[in-house]
């Protein structure tokens, strides 16, 4: 490709998957990709691989070589990042381009979600946090990681439903459809299970989040259980960015779909279309602009 205006390029690397997209500076795409994720918090090699190889696959798709690199400006959002110190230390490895700027995958997401501009945004995916940005400033509650935190995500659900499981398995708690069959991926043998949490990540705890919504959504009582702790984690995560000042709040991530039924009806009501995603949040950060959209109900 011949040297031209300055391209933009926005990388969301969350826990589960990782979107890279070039548009140009008119806000026109150019080309994107999707690939496995990461989570810097759990493995930061790991998550810096996972942004290289799809920096490296959408650059090849959008036809640029080596040389064109210096026209990318680069904004990462990643799952994990704390702080700024975090930041530094991210964009010291990505050398050659116009320009590099980290920041945490919800303060991406809100930026895309918002187009830029004040609201806020409630994740729901394999983890879970919150950000709020009023008056242009950055507000994140939650996103503590899986030891810590996130409470309403897939990973929390999922490994709620193996403790259940386990408890079920040992006589002291009830069984159910549901910890019958997690106890069966195990084999119903709790030492496999043992075996599997040593060097389990929250998206392999996440993986049991699906069939405790089916069973929640046929009536298991501790399924349900499970998965109304999980909406009022949201419903508490929503509330809190209300309570800054957020007039516009949108709910993402891959649980925030089968979620969105549990949640208070005044909470549901008040939800959001978010205007783009995080990868275009990412391209924002990167000084980029997008293209007009329309945003309305979620």
């Amino acid at each position: 490709m011949q040297a031209g205006p300055r391209l933009f390029l926005g990388v969301d690397d969350g826990a589960s998957r990782c979107r890279a997209r070039i548009r140009d500076a008119a806000g026109a795409l150019v080309a994107e990709v999707e690939g496995p994720g990461g989570n810097m918090y759990v493995d930061f090699e790991g998550a810096i691989a996972t942004a290289r190889a799809q920096i490296e696959a959408v650059c090849a798709k959008a036809g640029l070589a080596a040389a064109d690199r210096a026209r990318l400006a680069l904004g990462l959002g990643l799952a994990g990042l704390s702080s700024a110190d975090d930041a530094k230390r991210v964009e010291a490895r990505f050398e050659g381009m116009a320009g590099v700027r980290a920041a945490n995958d919800a303060v991406t997401a809100c930026l895309g979600a918002h187009g830029g501009g004040d609201g806020a945004l409630v994740i729901s995916g394999t983890g879970s946090a919150a950000i709020a940005r009023v008056r242009g400033r950055d507000i994140v509650i939650g996103g503590r990681g899986f030891l810590l935190g996130d409470d309403g995500s897939a990973a929390r659900v999922g490994a709620d439903a193996v403790r259940a499981a386990l408890r079920a398995h040992d006589g002291l708690g009830p069984a159910s459809p549901l910890t019958q069959e997690v106890m069966r991926r195990f084999r119903d043998d709790p030492l496999v299970a043992i075996q599997w949490a040593v060097s389990a990540k929250p998206a392999g705890y996440g993986a049991f989040a699906p069939l405790a919504f089916e069973r929640a959504g046929a009536g298991d009582e501790i399924a349900l259980a499970i998965v109304r702790a999980a909406a009022r984690a949201v419903d508490a995560l929503i509330r809190a960015v209300q309570a800054l000042g957020a007039e516009r709040v949108a709910l993402v991530g891959g649980l925030s779909r089968a979620l969105r039924p549990y949640l208070e009806a005044p909470l549901q009501a008040a939800l959001r279309r978010p205007s783009f995603d995080a990868a275009d949040g990412a391209i924002l950060l990167a000084g980029g602009v997008l293209p007009a959209s329309e945003s309305g109900e979620a």
